[in-house]
């Protein structure tokens, strides 16, 4: 596994981990309607960031081999076209957000303003998501990323 694959795979595992704070949050205050309350609701984000970030940085930095470089052409091509992946499922996602909160509140209806803030949060880490899994995907269907010269 080369340097951009771990990188595509932490941001995949961070990208779950946000998700999955936002959703408990959302349900929180949207659904519930209350604000998290106990000890344990309040600093669980904290402290799964201090366990995983430091095993995730580990595992980011840890080198196969000496001889592995940092990025060839094929990385840099990966990347590109993951960015356009990504870019493009944006502008997808933006138009089906726009079509189902005016269908949800109404033509004439109102949304309150911080449900912008977790729309923008929202489509940021799932911008993070779609780059990591093209990345992967692209390394997938190419042999691996590695070649086995014999």
């Amino acid at each position: 596994m080369n340097r951009t694959q771990k990188g595509a795979l932490v941001n995949l595992v961070g990208a779950l981990i946000n998700i999955s704070v936002v959703v408990f949050l959302v349900v929180e205050i949207v659904v519930l309607k209350r604000l998290p309350g106990s000890f344990f609701e309040k600093f669980w984000v904290p402290i799964a960031v201090c366990v995983i970030s430091p095993i995730l940085f580990i595992f980011y930095r840890r080198k196969q081999n000496p001889a592995e470089v940092e990025a060839d052409e094929r990385d840099k091509l990966i990347k590109k076209r993951a960015v356009l992946v990504s870019f493009v499922l944006v502008w997808i996602l933006l138009a089906a957000l726009t079509l189902s909160v005016q269908l949800v509140a109404g033509a004439e209806g109102s949304i309150p303003v911080w449900f912008f803030s977790i729309i923008n949060v929202c489509m940021l880490l799932v911008v993070f998501l779609i780059y990591s899994v093209a990345v992967l995907i692209q390394y997938g269907w190419g042999g691996k990323g590695e070649e086995n010269h014999e």
